[in-house]
């Protein structure tokens, strides 16, 4: 390999773009962001090209390139769909020792245009040196899902750090060490961390207390390809992970070789572990600093005692996170080719079990006993609203509008099937979803009724 990768810093520096069409369009986007002082040269130009130019982004020179318009540049690209003026100007360049690319030209081309990951100021470059443009793009669609959004606020908080811990701590082996550990994800996720306590304080006591943090994990059906990308970089990560029976040993060989794995679950009722033990094992592992993934079979929020987990971590204070899966139901929907709410024969799904707490009678789900959950209801929800209450449920019937779940911008708006009628439109797509859980969920229904629909 005779390339180098490096990372040039281009602001202010002059460039030239011979070319104004749709390729070159792509190359002018990506010098833009650099600061580079850019020229194009060509007779005609894209409307977007004419616009940059227009709003003083670009210079624009509207006619045939000439060799003395590489004169005090740093860098061209040509980008013409003629390949003898393409050679002409990497001759050109070659001949001033400017850095040269010749668009879909390999052997034209002083350096490549990498397939860019960005998450602020991190990059990451792909190259193929032009051998499949196409693989590097597939290869950074693959990098980027897997990147968490927040890594550039996150990169820029540990920038700072380091700052400061390079004008604070003498140096050594014990700021070295220091950096490095503060370099590793997990441990700057939170403000709290003892880590960041002592970039603070060098000389502060620093044996605190710290806490890691538990995530309840959607395993799905069985097959890794349908695990989600986060899912799969959680259990790569994971320091402990605590999982049910029903997960497949290929998604808990996606492990790292470091994590210690234990089954926590049950088969065709036979426990090898109490639901209490397993709340301890989450809590005690999570004081010791561990990330800890409770890894449940299809999705972690139906039928897997989810609720009593949460409640264990939450009267213990410790931070988790739940991270959805896909059902078994939609799974085996899919594998029979069955639309769960086929516009013909169904429009409602009301998703049972036949295993109940001990405290609970058996027999079918009474028309309150059941969590209903209604796609696209609309804005106006009296009619809904309405129509459950003249099947016997109760005006105090708990409800929640989730609008644009797990996406920026998220909103839970709480409300009760008395006052649903009066609920603010939420923003599409919304999802209702009604039932005593929503209750158990949030502390808003402690209280009987609910004099007025409540929006986080």
């Amino acid at each position: 390999m005779n390339l180098l990768p490096i990372f040039l810093k281009l602001d202010g520096r002059r460039g030239l773009v011979v070319g104004a069409g749709t390729v070159a369009l792509e190359k002018i986007g990506s010098l833009l962001k650099t600061g580079l002082r850019l020229r194009v040269v060509a007779p005609e130009a894209t409307s977007e090209i004419r616009q940059l130019a227009a709003d003083g982004r670009i210079e624009w020179i509207s006619r045939s390139f000439e060799t003395a318009d590489l004169d005090g540049n740093f860098l061209v690209i040509a980008a013409t769909d003629s390949p003898e003026v393409n050679a002409a100007v990497y001759r050109g360049a070659v001949e001033r020792g400017i850095l040269a690319n010749s668009v879909d030209d390999p052997p034209h081309c002083d350096f490549y245009f990498g397939s860019v990951v960005s998450r602020g100021k991190l990059q990451i470059a792909i190259s193929t040196a032009g051998e499949s443009p196409a693989f590097a793009q597939r290869l950074r669609r693959e990098i980027d899902a897997q990147l968490p959004a927040d890594l550039g606020p996150w990169l820029e908080d540990l920038g700072r750090l380091r700052r400061h811990i390079l004008s604070t701590h003498p140096p050594g082996e014990a700021r070295k060490a220091l950096l490095h550990r503060l370099a590793h994800r997990e441990i700057c996720d939170f403000a709290t961390r003892p880590s960041r306590q002592m970039a603070f304080a060098p000389h502060a006591d620093q044996s605190a207390e710290s806490t890691g943090k538990v995530y309840l994990v959607g395993a799905g059906p069985g097959d890794p390809d349908l695990l989600t990308v986060k899912a799969l970089r959680l259990i790569q990560s994971a320091d402990l992970i605590l999982h049910d029976d029903l997960v497949a040993q290929a998604i808990l060989e996606l492990a790292q070789s470091a994590a210690e794995i234990i089954n926590v679950g049950k088969r065709c009722g036979v426990k090898n572990i109490t639901q209490e033990q397993i709340n301890g094992l989450m809590v005690e592992n999570a004081r010791e600093n561990l990330t800890i993934v409770r890894l449940k079979s299809g999705d972690p929020l139906i039928f897997g005692r989810a609720a009593e987990e949460i409640a264990a971590l939450t009267e213990a204070d410790i931070p988790f996170e739940i991270v959805p899966g896909i059902s078994a139901a939609f799974a085996a929907a899919a594998a029979i080719g069955c639309s769960l709410t086929s516009r013909n024969s169904a429009s409602s799904v009301i998703f049972s079990t036949g295993h109940h707490a001990r405290s609970r009678p058996d027999g079918l789900p009474s028309l309150e006993d059941s969590t209903r959950v209604v796609y696209m209801p609309g804005r106006d929800l009296s009619s809904l609203a309405q129509q459950w209450l003249d099947e016997g449920l109760p005006p105090e019937f708990p409800c929640a509008i989730v609008s644009r779940a797990a996406q920026p911008g998220q909103q839970i708006i709480y409300s009760t099937l008395a006052a649903l009628a009066d609920t603010a439109p939420a923003l599409a797509p919304s999802l209702l979803i009604a039932g005593w859980a929503v209750r158990e969920s949030c502390a808003s229904f402690e209280a009987e009724e609910i004099e007025d629909p409540v929006s986080i």
